[in-house]
């Protein structure tokens, strides 16, 4: 091997000591370079998913408030078909309402049953049964008949007289004796007011009808409904 001469140890220590330098320097900026490419790297990854997750939340966004939107369009609308069909209840209620009011119904309920018959030396005339319905009106009837005939505020009681006697018409029909007069309402008030103190049937049995009357009460009467129209042919 050889010497090294003294005059060039200086200058070899100095190359050494540069190369050293000069690789640790390279060193240094690799790992610099790499650490700032891992770092780009990682910033741009979160960047991404910032900008993904910002979209997300986007999309999210949206589609919720769509979900309301829908949400509280079906929310109206069954509230206008739950409304709509309160409504018609409520008219359909109405309608029947009415119905039984004008009498176009059939009606079942408590009541009495009068019954009233000629006899040999009195007839019973329209004028005795209209005073009859008007005092199981005043007694709270809801619902009267007289030979089935439902009696409405339009009914007609009245006699057609003729040269020997005189006949009973009710709605435009002829009946006859024996009467029957169905009344629903309270049984023992409709009674009491026909029996009572001044009561028409008690005026009747001491006019000589006393055995040609029965009052009865029933727990379930039936009158049919009114069966004439109530059109106008002539008034406009």
């Amino acid at each position: 091997m050889k010497k090294v001469k003294k005059g060039k140890i200086p200058v070899v220590i100095t190359l050494a000591i540069s190369c050293f330098a000069l690789v640790t320097i390279m060193f240094m900026q690799f790992n610099v370079v790499e650490q700032t490419d891992i770092t780009s790297i990682e910033t741009m990854r979160e960047d991404e998913l910032k900008s993904e997750l910002a979209d997300w939340k986007k999309r999210y966004n949206e589609a919720n408030q769509q979900y309301e939107e829908k949400v509280a369009k079906l929310n109206e609308y069954k509230e206008k078909e739950q409304s709509s069909a309160d409504s018609a209840k409520l008219v359909q209620k109405e309608l029947e309402q009415t119905n039984i009011y004008l009498g176009k119904t059939d009606v079942t309920g408590q009541g009495i049953t009068i019954k009233i018959q000629d006899t040999a030396d009195a007839t019973i005339n329209a004028q005795d049964i209209l005073i009859i319905v008007d005092y199981l009106k005043s007694a709270g009837a809801e619902a009267i008949s007289v030979n089935g005939n439902r009696i409405i505020n339009m009914s007609d009681i009245v006699d057609i007289n003729y040269e020997t006697s005189s006949i009973v018409y009710i709605n435009q029909e002829r009946v006859t004796s024996p009467y029957t007069i169905n009344a629903i309402g309270d049984s023992t008030k409709l009674k009491s007011t026909l029996l009572g103190n001044g009561g028409y049937i008690d005026i009747l049995k001491n006019e000589g009808f006393e055995n040609n009357i029965t009052i009865e009460e029933s727990k379930s009467l039936v009158i049919p409904k009114y069966n004439k129209d109530f059109g106008y042919k002539y008034m406009k």
